[in-house]
């Protein structure tokens, strides 16, 4: 990924909280000698540095994947910015955004325990704190079954790069400008990439 100096982002829990809280990320290898892509919810363990995954067993991806070096991306907040929100004709309009890239290798899991656990922890990650859903009720012939239709992997990570483009290379009062016109936007994407710009700026006081 191309990340100018200003814009790329090194704090390890910062990017942690990123894959965390942007976790349906695009996993991306080579299929049949072609660039192949599959957009899924990944499960982050930060001890073991890897992510824990699954495939439908019907995508093709997962049967030509190991041993390649693969690339997934994690896509947090974006939105546009407009050169009059600081009302400069010597400017052109522009995107902020964060991304993130992991690279590593995949290995397919086979062992029951270890795919149980991996879906456990997805399903405890997105279900609500008060929800009755549990997958430890579910009939254990029946979970077998749905099983039989997925492919479990984990990703260990070899490399990160993170990127936060949020104004850095404006000057102050041009970032405050642009703050502003955001937070009277009511779109989460908006809201998200004002209060970054605001943690950006406050860091670098």
């Amino acid at each position: 990924m191309y990340i100018p100096k200003h814009f790329q982002l090194d704090d390890k829990e910062i990017i942690y909280d990123f894959i965390e809280n942007y976790s349906f990320a695009t996993l991306f290898s080579q299929h049949n000698g072609e660039p192949y892509a599959t957009h899924l919810p990944l499960i982050f363990n930060k001890e073991e540095n890897a992510l824990y995954g699954h495939f439908a067993r019907p995508n093709q991806q997962w049967t030509d994947i190991e041993n390649q070096q693969i690339l997934v991306v994690f896509q947090g907040p974006h939105c546009y910015i407009s050169p009059s929100w600081y009302e400069s004709m010597k400017a052109v309009p522009t995107w902020n955004y964060v991304s993130i890239h992991l690279y590593g290798k995949m290995e397919i899991l086979e062992e029951q325990q270890i795919i149980f656990d991996s879906l456990n922890d997805m399903v405890n990650k997105y279900e609500s704190p008060d929800s009755l859903y549990h997958l430890r009720n579910v009939e254990p012939s029946f979970l077998e079954g749905m099983s039989k239709g997925i492919t479990a992997f984990k990703i260990h990570i070899t490399k990160i790069e993170a990127k936060a483009k949020l104004s850095q290379n404006h000057p102050v009062e041009r970032q405050e400008l642009i703050i502003k016109q955001l937070e009277s936007i009511s779109s989460q994407d908006h809201i998200q990439i004002a209060s970054l710009m605001k943690k950006s700026l406050q860091n670098n006081k």
